[in-house]
């Protein structure tokens, strides 16, 4: 007679299956749920449920408001908050960064805050940009002359905004570059606007850039994403491309965008 030695694993799949229609059930519900609305919804039998629930409130997936009725339990948010806090932004983008620079054949730049500067932590380029890597992974460029750097500014207070100047001085590198403050003000005013950022050769001659914001799932600018390339080679049709890889990135990061009211 033969024996079937796969049941146990078949068994124990279908339990793991039976727990997830039953988060996926709970999580679609803003209060807690009853046991019969939860029975209907999973497609599983009362009885199953009720044995599946009561395992996983032992075990703090599951919270029991009151006899009967169930909801998410602060299990999940504990290890929730363990994957949140082992996502690295330059891990959700990396492979984005690549395509982007696939499909552009010019240098993607991947840039965070520091203070007063950005600092670039990331980069995917190749000799046929055409265009010399002038600062390395690690290097520094200063907030108002960087289309990332006025990401960050746009997202300030004006007060922290003329704090800033006041520290740095909006000094500048090139004829380009952005050293009065009411001009300063008024390009940020652009940039919140349009929702992305420019470099017109403001922080190198002969480079411009153009760069959209990375955010959270708190919904807070954490990084920005920029293309570089020589200033007579920067193409309008790149843009749409460079916010829609932002935007995956973000997403990856767990945020969602507030819709608009129609």
């Amino acid at each position: 007679m033969k024996t079937d030695v796969i049941e146990p694993a078949k068994t124990s799949i279908q339990v793991i299956e039976r727990m997830v229609s039953l988060l996926d059930a709970l999580a679609t519900y803003s209060d807690p749920v009853s046991l019969k609305e939860l029975s209907k919804v999973s497609g599983l039998h009362p009885s199953t449920a009720h044995r599946i629930l009561n395992d996983m409130v032992i075990t703090r997936f599951v919270d029991r408001v009151e006899p009967g009725t169930y909801r998410l339990g602060m299990r999940l948010l504990e290890l929730g908050n363990v994957v949140k806090s082992r996502l690295s932004v330059r891990e959700a983008a990396l492979d984005l960064m690549r395509a982007l620079h696939k499909k552009t054949q010019q240098t993607i730049n991947l840039s965070v805050r520091q203070g007063d500067e950005i600092v670039y932590i990331d980069r995917a380029f190749s000799e046929r940009s055409g265009m010399q890597v002038v600062r390395a992974i690690g290097g520094r460029g200063p907030l108002h002359l960087t289309s990332t750097g006025k990401l960050f500014l746009s997202v300030d207070e004006p007060k922290a905004i003329r704090s800033y100047a006041t520290r740095t001085g909006l000094a500048g590198h090139n004829r380009n570059s952005i050293t009065d403050l009411v001009k300063l003000e008024r390009e940020l005013s652009l940039v919140r606007a349009r929702g992305y950022a420019r470099d017109n050769e403001e922080l190198e001659l002969g480079v411009r850039c153009m760069a959209a914001g990375i955010h959270d799932d708190t919904g807070k600018l954490v990084a920005g994403l920029s293309i570089s390339a020589p200033a007579d080679r920067l193409q309008e049709d790149w843009l749409d491309d460079l916010v829609q890889t932002a935007d995956r990135i973000s997403a990856t990061l767990g945020y969602m965008p507030v819709a608009r009211a129609l």
